[in-house]
């Protein structure tokens, strides 16, 4: 790696940390804690690449980068920073960063993407849109997220809001699909246009899509649910695609099935799913996302006294008992939870006892109270399935429920081994009594991500 790296970062030990590594691939570095500092160095015409926080004692990073663009076109920017949130990507896409990086970052990867911004010349800026104030930033969607999942998410939703692509978003009920959506639309340049949620009714009668249409005014089309809707209706969509031309509408769709088996099933046209999955946006389940818990629980306590509830917060074992329970039903039933703690708690802290009280209205509260100690992994598989199929209240889950399920079991085995093999693939199959390629293609299947090093910052 060959060029000169100038980074801002109020955190010593992390302008420590990149200085060194970037000093060992071979770049110079500046290095300083202050954006008066970076911009003097920017106009000097200091640097190949900019590694810059958002939050700085003397200012916002991201309110820099306009004029950073201006001053040095072509100099790339990537962002990192601890508000890991939907709308720090999205900003950062609207103010054209070449990329970003949540904290607490992977330092292999952030020299990869530092190596590519060196080596790769930096695109022509585009126009971007006008800048969102704080009430248009949608400050209540929770999309809320420190996990590697959801900031995948999303750097994907930034990378394609502005884009033509239809975006086919799928996970569980209560994840938020239907808020990326609309996240998307909001954040886009098409964010002044209509908006219009598509049911099966809408499109009923010769008529219907040709009203869908005239209605979202070159604005976008989100398909709720679009797994749930007839033949007869998935044709009609079809159809209407097909018409589209000049200033057509954006797109979207959501669902909470698995359209491949629907399919297989031929419940789901093939010609659909095609025109609707351009970009497939996968939207993680709470569970696959722990550590996310706490802080969307925060999120919603600091919604609830926004708006006049009284002040809340958890004790530590109240939060631990959040934190471990499954929440099948996802945000929206831990958004749903935390809102009737904040009126039934006796006192300003939320106790465990409390959150008991409130979960013990929810399925399978009872391996919670224990923590699960000396429960054996049977037992502990067996309550969530029954959780699970007393959640679907008599109906029967979609097809697939075996390799799902293997699935789910799979995942965390094999990256706790990996692990605990230090990322060793040799050892880590070794330890699993199972064929390294037989390993290297599950990891590869269950999108795994494998690294010998500890995360550092």
């Amino acid at each position: 790696m060959d060029g000169t790296v100038l980074v801002a970062d109020d955190d010593r030990t992390i302008r420590t940390v990149l200085t060194q590594a970037l000093t060992r691939a071979g770049c110079k570095v500046h290095a300083t804690s202050s954006l008066v500092t970076l911009m003097r160095w920017v106009d000097e015409g200091k640097g190949d690449l900019v590694i810059s926080d958002v939050m700085m004692p003397d200012g916002n990073g991201l309110e820099q980068l306009p004029q950073i663009s201006e001053a040095r076109p072509g100099l790339p920017v990537i962002v990192i920073s601890a508000q890991n949130t939907i709308m720090t990507a999205i900003q950062a896409a609207e103010a054209d960063a070449y990329d970003y990086l949540p904290k607490p970052f992977d330092l292999p990867d952030l020299m990869k993407r530092a190596a590519r911004a060196l080596e790769v010349k930096r695109r022509a800026p585009v126009t971007r849109a006008p800048e969102l104030t704080a009430t248009e930033q949608g400050g209540d969607l929770p999309l809320v997220g420190r996990t590697g999942g959801m900031q995948a998410l999303y750097r994907l939703g930034a990378r394609v809001m502005n884009t033509q692509l239809p975006v086919l978003i799928t996970g569980e009920s209560g994840t938020g699909k239907s808020l990326i959506a609309r996240a998307v639309h909001d954040f886009s340049d098409r964010r002044s246009l209509p908006f219009v949620v598509v049911s099966a009714s809408d499109l009923e009668g010769m008529d219907g899509p040709s009203t869908v249409l005239s209605r979202a005014k070159g604005g976008s089309i989100l398909f709720d649910e679009v797994s749930d809707l007839a033949v007869e209706a998935q044709a009609r969509i079809v159809r209407m695609l097909d018409t589209l031309g000049d200033n057509a509408p954006r797109s979207m769709a959501t669902s909470q099935s698995d359209l491949m088996a629907r399919m297989e099933e031929g419940k789901f046209r093939e010609d659909l799913f095609y025109r609707l999955g351009g970009v497939t946006v996968d939207v993680p389940s709470l569970r696959e996302r722990v550590d996310d818990i706490p802080l969307l629980a925060e999120h919603f306590l600091a919604r609830a006294e926004r708006d006049g509830a009284p002040v809340r917060r958890f004790g530590d074992a109240a939060l631990d008992l959040v934190r471990a329970y499954s929440w099948p039903g996802n945000v929206r039933q831990l958004e749903n939870a935390v809102r009737r703690l904040v009126f039934t708690a006796a006192e300003e802290e939320i106790t465990r006892a409390e959150v008991e009280m409130v979960l013990g209205s929810q399925p399978a509260i009872e391996p919670l109270r224990s923590g699960g100690e000396g429960e054996k992994l049977s037992a502990s598989v067996a309550n969530h399935l029954r959780r699970y199929f007393d959640l679907l209240g008599g109906v029967l889950p979609p097809p697939g429920l075996y390799n799902r399920i293997l699935k789910e079991v799979e995942g965390p085995l094999i990256e706790i081994a990996l692990d605990a093999t230090g990322g060793n693939q040799a050892k880590c199959a070794d330890l699993l009594g199972i064929n390294r390629n037989t390993l290297r293609k599950k990891i590869t299947d269950l999108d795994i991500r494998v690294t010998r090093r500890r995360k550092l910052m």
